[in-house]
């Protein structure tokens, strides 16, 4: 973060920018932005961060809060009394300057750009707004890696998404401690993607800051260098890291490592790299969390839409094209992160379906991966917060997500269509025979070395005709003969069939093979191409047991070798369920086997049946287990066959007759054993059709289920707005609270002020009624509490002042004060004064009346003029 080596003098008005001006404006801030997001009891985590940033740090921060639309806020003058910083509401293009506060107003959307807010009216209804985010966006997009964003207490998961842009330009996230936040929600939400770079109290927050700031990288305007002797220390870490996680960080730019490392080593104070790859070694919990700070992916539904349209409008449909029916395209999106951008695939696969209405079924099955295992693990589940909404058109989400509490979850359509795993891309294996490919923000990250092998290997692992997708900050480099891009403006190349000399794809250890114009060894033939597929059909056809995948129904998916002596078409109407197929001798075995299996989830093996091959009868052996990896055929069945040797028949002893009268008892064995069987099957088929109304009874079921669920969404939807609406009232709440004891506080004042000068006001309305007054009135109007109301020409006192109601008329009618001493029948003396009541409008609104006791005055002043009067002549008795 670079400093300003002059700090602007504060000006407590940070006046609106002027056309004229804007000019000056419009480079990056020379001293730190940060803003802060606040919700819920936010104004408290607001003081006290406010109250523990320095006089004169340098720093400018701009608040944004939730708040009543159709209320005027009070933050600005609540916020002044916390910090010698000058605290403003924002008005359109104000610049803004260091050691101040800014403060979204209500019922606006605030953005940045150059270091001047402008103001935007809401698009979204009350209740719906994510005004956090929207900042925090704008905030990434200006400043760039300089960009800091703020986490304080809050409801909701506002912000999460505007600090996941915020870190995706190499920004720095700070976000409350949720056990120290009054409301938890908005912190955890960010803390829980991994998206903090510090979690503390609220108050300790402004000091790791500073200490960041002081420590923390400084973007220039080129890469930062790694110096000489930082080189192996920086290779250590990497040892470290390899050591700790399994991770090889070595394909890593220097600069991408150095810019990570700088960053805990600013946390943490550290200064030198070697002290801090000592660090390492004494506190292996740093390793992990320096692996999460490299592994961050920051990701988004849809980013770049253009290019995204693009794919659907051209690409998908080129490929699909060229599938024959029941076809299905092969995509790998390598370095998925949380998975948006598979998931933006399988969806905008389902529009361009939609848009080209071809007759033939056609299907899309994407590989996820990522090195990150917490990130694929979160990748699975579908789920994202609210803030989604925002990257999400509203008719996408209402169509490929369901509303859940908390968030949104995306359908099963379109999660079956992706399958996530752990994966290396610089070491493992890659997905091959692709028609996609999607490696969006990963090769900057990588050496030119490491960019350069990865191209090669996404060329071997794409057919002729497919399409790479790469972000829009990278480019295939000096591959540019291997690919044609679709678009001029857009980063999707299509790969060539024919392309010019080219260096091979540079595989990693685990596959090897000659390269093209290098001969093998003498004496050693060349294997075939396709050497694996051979070796593991004869392995299929000569070892493998013959087996049947079947789903939880039985109804069959995939056959692995020959399993005709066990399953036959049944006639009629082709049914490929495997209780249809399977052959009487075996039903009874595989339908008790297969029920045990689904019931207790656990293998079971039945051999007691036997089959007629060639004449004679075999020894069969059914085994099914219910499949729990991987996750794509979780939930399904695998039924294997094996025969077993038939044991030789042992003649029973005796003579003939003994053996007529075994063979009339093996037949009446195997008729009655015929008829049990017949009974098992009415029995079964009693079952099936119970089990037909089961299904019918449990498809109402489903039905009145998706009523409940679709009455839940628009109940969440509402308790949604619902909280955002009580997080405004609980703001306003807030405010009032200051401002309830900020009246009392000057109620005091007065009341203490009054009491010590011992004037007597009292306060009439426009139609001279008593509407207050204060102590010691009683004794000059015979005033009670109850005479609130009365007229004044109802009341009674002891001043000698008949006059008074008329000249209280006068000063209405004129708005001239009036003075007067008037005499009391007590033979006190009062100073009477009538004034206009001017309200803070400056608008009308009665008489106030005081009186100031001057009977000492009085007293006094009879006394010198009796002094004063010249005695009485001595004649003037006669």
């Amino acid at each position: 973060m670079k400093k300003s080596t002059k700090i602007a003098s504060r000006d407590r008005g940070a006046p609106e920018i002027s056309p004229a001006n804007s000019q000056q404006a419009a480079g990056a801030a020379a001293f730190p932005i940060v803003g802060i997001g606040a919700s819920a009891g936010g104004l408290e985590a607001l003081e006290q961060f406010l109250g523990q940033v320095p006089a004169g740090s340098g720093m400018a921060f701009v608040i944004v809060q939730h708040l009543d639309p159709t209320h005027k806020g009070i933050m600005p003058e609540l916020l002044q009394r916390r910090t010698p910083m000058a605290v403003a509401q924002v008005r359109d293009r104000m610049r803004i300057k260091p050691d101040s506060v800014y403060v979204i107003p209500p019922n606006k959307d605030m953005t940045i750009l150059h270091g001047v807010l402008h103001l935007f009216e809401p698009s979204a209804p009350r209740g719906l707004r994510l005004p956090i985010d929207s900042f925090f966006r704008s905030l990434a997009d200006d400043l760039q890696g300089s960009s800091i964003g703020v986490i304080l207490s809050g409801m909701g998961s506002d912000g999460t998404q505007g600090v996941r842009a915020i870190k995706e330009k190499g920004g720095l996230v700070l976000v409350q401690d949720p056990a120290s936040a009054k409301f938890d929600s908005m912190p955890r939400s960010a803390i829980d993607l991994g998206l903090a770079d510090v979690v503390a109290p609220v108050a300790e927050l402004p000091e790791k800051l500073i200490a960041w700031l002081r420590r923390g990288p400084h973007p220039t305007e080129g890469e930062p260098a790694v110096a000489t002797r930082d080189q192996g220390a920086l290779e250590k870490i990497v040892i470290l890291l390899r050591a700790r996680t399994g991770q090889d960080f070595s394909p890593y730019k220097k600069q991408t490592l150095y810019r990570r490392v700088e960053r805990r080593m600013g946390i943490h104070r550290i200064d030198r790299i070697a002290s801090y790859a000592r660090y390492l070694q004494e506190n292996p919990q740093e390793v992990d969390l320096l692996a999460r700070e490299l592994l961050i992916g920051v990701t988004s539904f849809f980013r770049d839409p253009a290019a995204w349209d693009l794919l659907r409008e051209k690409a998908i449909p080129a490929l699909l094209s060229g599938l024959p029916n029941g076809g299905t395209l092969r995509a790998w999106s390598a370095g998925c992160s949380t998975g948006e951008e598979a998931y933006s695939l399988a969806i905008v696969f389902r529009e361009a379906l939609e848009q080209l209405k071809l007759k033939g079924r056609f299907s899309l099955q994407i590989f996820a991966t990522d090195l990150d295992r917490d990130a694929v693990d979160k990748a699975r589940q579908g789920f994202w917060p609210a803030a989604i909404a925002t990257d999400v058109p509203a008719e996408r989400l209402q169509r490929f997500f369901t509303r859940q509490e908390g968030g949104f979850r995306a359908v099963k359509e379109i999660r079956e269509m992706v399958t996530f795993a752990t994966q290396n891309v610089t070491m493992d294996p890659p997905f091959t025979k692709l028609d996609i490919l999607i490696c969006r923000n990963l090769l900057i990250y990588l050496t030119p070395e490491a960019q350069k092998r990865l191209i090669s290997l996404f060329r071997y692992s794409l057919n002729a005709g497919g399409y790479l997708f790469l972000g829009n900050s990278e480019t295939i480099g000096n591959a540019a003969g291997l690919f044609t891009p679709l678009d001029a403006r857009s980063r999707i190349y299509r790969r060539r069939e024919s392309a010019p000399q080219f260096e091979p794809a540079a595989l990693p250890d685990w596959y090897r093979r000659p390269a093209p114009g290098v001969l093998p060894e003498a004496g050693q033939p060349e294997p075939p191409s396709n050497l694996q597929s051979l070796t593991e059909q004869v392995l299929l056809h000569q070892y493998s047991p013959p087996a049947v995948l079947v789903s939880d129904k039985g109804d069959i998916l995939y056959i692995s070798g020959r399993t005709g002596a066990y399953l036959e078409p049944a006639a009629g109407k082709a049914n490929w369920n495997v209780f249809a197929m399977v052959r009487e001798e075996l039903r009874f075995e595989l339908s008790d086997a297969f029920q045990k299996a689904t019931r207790d989830r656990i293998p079971v093996t039945r051999s007691g049946a036997r089959v007629a091959q060639d004449g004679r009868p075999h020894a069969v052996e059914v085994t099914v287990q219910l499949l729990e990896k991987p996750e794509a055929l979780r939930g399904l069945a695998l039924i294997v066959f094996r025969d077993l040797p038939t044991p030789p028949e042992k003649k029973p002893p005796g003579h003939a007759g003994a053996g007529a009268a075994g063979g009339a008892r093996v037949a009446e064995l195997e008729q009655k054993l015929r008829m049990a069987r017949d009974e098992l099957l009415s029995t079964r088929e009693e079952m099936q059709t119970a089990l037909e109304e089961l299904k019918s009874a449990n498809e109402e079921l489903q039905s009145t289920n998706e009523e409940l669920q679709s009455t839940n969404e628009e109940l969440t939807t509402s308790r949604e707005e619902m909280q955002s609406l009580n997080e405004e009232l609980q703001t306003v709440n807030v405010e009032q609270q200051a401002r309830l004891d900020e009246f009392q506080r000057l109620s005091n004042d007065m009341k203490n002020l009054l009491e010590s000068t011992e004037i007597v006001t009292l306060f009439l309305d426009n139609e001279l009624r008593v509407r207050r007054f204060t102590s010691g009135a009683n004794k000059i109007f015979k005033l009670l509490p109850g005479d609130v109301g009365r007229p004044l020409t109802d009341l009674t006192g002891v001043l000698v002042y008949p006059e008074l109601p008329e000249d209280a008329r006068e000063v209405l009618r004129t708005l001239i004060f009036s003075e007067k001493s008037v005499a009391a029948s007590d033979g006190r003396w009062f100073t009477a004064r009538i004034m206009p009541y001017r309200t803070v409008e400056n608008v009308i609104d009665g008489v106030v009346f005081t009186f100031v006791d001057i009977t000492l005055a009085k007293t006094l002043e009879a006394q010198l003029r009796a002094a004063a009067a010249p005695p009485p002549a001595a004649g003037s008795a006669r």
